[in-house]
């Protein structure tokens, strides 16, 4: 199918790469971007000549989050049972989505890796980082915990107390030090050495490639991983019925001006992301 906000290519022998493709909007995963990202990952899943699929973004940043400035609420890629907590419900069974896939997919990350654009990186199997990427959940500030809350699982439960008390990032070497990454490198060096990675998987017979990744998740979810992040999306419903959380959503506009306003309001305190003084 045609894509509007995915390119798609193949780099090397059996490795689809897809770039998000949205640089203008620092590739913020609107429903559309969501949609074409599962697509090209299932269509890679059943196709016998790919064995591995690398996500990766165009421009400055692999994805500053979900798009706030469209409502996400309409046209869901999928359905998704409805009731306070439906929107974290939905993106949660997308990015297992990923997660259940037979083949490993790897993220490629540089630059912003923002709220759900770290849900998708955590989706992915193996996430090599920039070194001076920024990956943080800044909407625990004033909205709400993550909707995947991903962060003791990969992290442990001290890294993890710190950044969902401060939504502050981590660099990417940070990342690839405490566990949310697997490698850190320059950015220069990024490119190949993903694909380089993605061409010592692909030597691996796709049968039993899907088990080996298969059998690291299973271990995952046996210590509860898949349960306690979907428990944690009735805690993230809960945090909108705060009074800080309601104050800060009621004056939320689905416009380019207002969306930025509300996140210098969110980080201008904290003095990082875009309000940072360079």
């Amino acid at each position: 199918m045609p894509y509007q906000h995915i390119l798609v290519d193949e780099p090397k022998p059996r490795v689809q790469r897809i770039t998000l493709n949205r640089p203008d909007k620092r590739n913020a995963l609107n429903n559309l971007l969501r949609r074409e990202i599962f697509d090209a990952l299932q269509s890679a899943d059943r196709d016998p000549n790919v064995s591995i699929s690398i996500l990766r973004g165009a421009g400055s940043c692999f994805s500053a989050g979900y798009d706030l400035a469209t409502d996400n609420s309409v046209d869901q890629p999928y359905h998704s049972s409805a009731g306070p907590g439906q929107w974290a419900r939905h993106v949660i069974e997308g990015w297992f989505g990923i997660w259940d896939l037979a083949k490993p997919v790897i993220a490629q990350v540089h630059g912003y890796c923002l709220a759900g654009g770290t849900e998708l990186a955590t989706a992915c199997d193996v996430v090599y980082v920039a070194d001076d990427a920024e990956i943080g959940y800044p909407p625990v500030r004033l909205m709400s915990p993550p909707d995947m809350q991903y962060h003791p699982w990969l992290v442990g439960m001290r890294r993890a107390m710190e950044l969902m008390l401060t939504g502050d990032a981590m660099s990417g070497r940070e990342a690839a030090q405490w566990g949310f990454a697997t490698r850190s490198f320059s950015l220069t060096e990024l490119d190949q050495r993903t694909l380089d990675f993605a061409e010592r998987v692909a030597k691996v017979p796709v049968e039993l490639q899907q088990l080996n990744k298969r059998s690291v998740h299973r271990a995952m979810e046996i210590m509860g991983a898949r349960a306690a992040m979907r428990a944690g999306t009735e805690i993230q419903a809960l945090a909108f019925t705060t009074e800080a959380s309601r104050a800060y959503m009621s004056t939320f506009r689905r416009d380019g001006g207002s969306v930025k306003a509300q996140l210098d309001q969110r980080d201008t305190a904290f003095g990082d992301y875009r309000t940072k003084k360079e």
